[in-house]
C-alpha cells in the first residue's frame, strides 16, 4: 500500500457571520491525517457539496442540525475514494458518499458511509441529482406536497439543484402545468428550453405576484418553496382550493439581520383550506431505494436532465459557497478536488 498523506487542508469557521458571510469568517488550515481506527476508513475527498442550509449552521442557534463549531472543520456532503480501510466490506479504491466535506481527507466510521457506483452516474451526481438535493425534490413533491397527476405546480429557485428536479419530476408524473421562477433570463431560458417547464419568469424583472398570475392564469395546486418572502405571498394568492405548499427553504431571508416579514395574505389559507408544510430530507430516508431506482432510470433514458456548477480547488471552497448564496450556480454547486 502506498504511503498515506501526513496532512491535508480543511475549511474552518473562525467567526460567526452577521448578515452576509465574508471570506474572513473562514480559514483554510492544515490538519494531520491519521490512519483509520477499527471499523473505520480514510477517504480522499473528490467532490464536496455547498448548500443553502449551511448558512443557518453558521449561526450559534439551536436548530435541526447542530451549528458549526468555531475553529473546527465544517462538514457537509462529500464523495471520495477509500485510501485506507479497517472495516469489513470497504476496500481501498471503493467510492463512498459521506458527511465530512469541506476537507481533503476524512477519517470516519463506516456506519456513516454509503458505497456509490460511478458507472451509474458521475460521482458528483451523488451530491445532487442522485443525492440529498435529489431526494429533497422527490420527497418534497411526492410525499410532502401529495402531488397527483393533473396538478399545476409552481417552483421557486427553479434553476437550482432542488428546484430544477422538482419541475422535471412533476412533468414526468403528469403535471398539467409547471411554472418556475429564477434570477436571470438565461436561467429562465434553461427552464423552458431544456427542462421542459411550461412557463418561467425572472423574479428580478417585476413583482412576483404579477408574473405568477400571468404564468398561471388558472391558478396552481402545488407550490414548492425554496425562497420564501415575496414568492410565498404570491403563491398563496394563486393557489387553488386545497392547494399544498412544501416549504423546503427560504433563502431570501438567510442573510437578513432583522426578522423577515411574513406573507400578508395568510388569511387566504383559511378560505382556500391550504396546507403549508415544512420539510427536512432527513425525515424521508425510507424513500431512498425507490428514489434511486426511479431517478437512475430517468437519467439513463435521458428524460431527466441536470446541471452542475463545478468550482475547482480546495482553496476556492468558500468562494463557491458565497457564489451559491448569491445565486451564481445553475443546478448543484460542487467543489471538486480532482485536479
Amino acid at each position: 500500500m502506498s504511503a498515506l498523506p501526513t496532512s491535508g487542508r480543511e475549511w474552518h469557521l473562525v467567526a460567526r457571520p452577521h448578515g452576509w458571510p465574508k471570506p474572513e469568517d473562514f480559514a483554510l488550515r492544515e490538519a494531520p491525517v491519521t490512519e483509520p481506527g477499527e471499523g473505520r476508513i480514510l477517504v480522499r475527498n473528490l467532490h464536496f457539496s455547498v448548500d443553502p442550509y449551511m448558512r443557518g449552521r453558521m449561526n450559534d442557534v439551536k436548530s435541526y442540525v447542530p451549528p458549526f463549531q468555531l475553529d473546527r472543520p465544517m462538514d457537509g456532503g462529500a464523495v471520495g475514494e477509500v485510501i485506507a480501510s479497517r472495516a469489513e466490506g470497504f476496500a481501498v479504491g471503493d467510492h463512498v458518499l459521506h458527511g465530512l466535506g469541506w476537507r481533503e481527507y476524512a477519517e470516519l466510521d463506516v456506519k456513516h458511509a454509503t458505497k456509490v457506483d460511478g458507472s451509474i452516474a458521475p460521482l458528483s451526481a451523488y451530491l445532487g441529482v442522485l443525492g440529498m438535493t435529489g431526494l429533497t425534490a422527490y420527497a418534497g413533491l411526492f410525499e410532502t406536497a401529495s402531488f397527483k397527476e393533473g396538478d399545476a405546480v409552481f417552483v421557486s429557485g427553479a434553476a437550482g439543484a432542488v428546484g430544477s428536479q422538482v419541475g422535471q419530476l412533476a412533468k414526468l408524473r403528469g403535471a398539467s402545468r409547471v411554472i418556475g421562477s429564477a434570477g436571470s433570463d438565461d436561467k429562465v431560458k434553461l427552464l423552458t428550453e431544456e427542462y421542459g417547464f411550461d412557463a418561467a419568469f425572472n423574479y428580478k424583472n417585476g413583482p412576483v405576484a404579477e408574473q405568477l398570475k400571468a404564468a398561471a392564469p388558472d391558478g396552481i395546486d402545488v407550490y414548492f418553496d425554496n425562497v420564501g418572502g415575496e414568492h410565498l405571498e404570491a403563491a398563496i394568492s394563486r393557489l387553488n382550493v386545497h392547494g399544498r405548499v412544501t416549504i423546503c427553504g427560504m433563502i431570501a431571508g438567510y442573510n437578513d439581520t432583522e426578522p423577515t416579514p411574513g406573507p400578508r395574505n395568510m388569511a387566504m389559507v383559511i378560505g382556500k383550506r391550504l396546507r403549508l408544510q415544512g420539510m427536512l430530507v432527513s425525515d424521508h430516508a425510507a424513500l431512498q431505494p425507490q428514489f434511486v431506482k426511479d431517478v437512475a432510470g430517468w437519467l439513463a433514458s435521458g428524460e431527466l436532465k441536470y446541471k452542475e456548477t463545478v468550482v475547482e480547488g480546495m482553496e476556492n471552497g468558500v468562494e463557491a459557497f458565497l457564489g451559491m448564496l448569491r445565486g451564481e450556480n445553475t443546478g448543484k454547486m460542487i467543489v471538486s478536488l480532482t485536479r
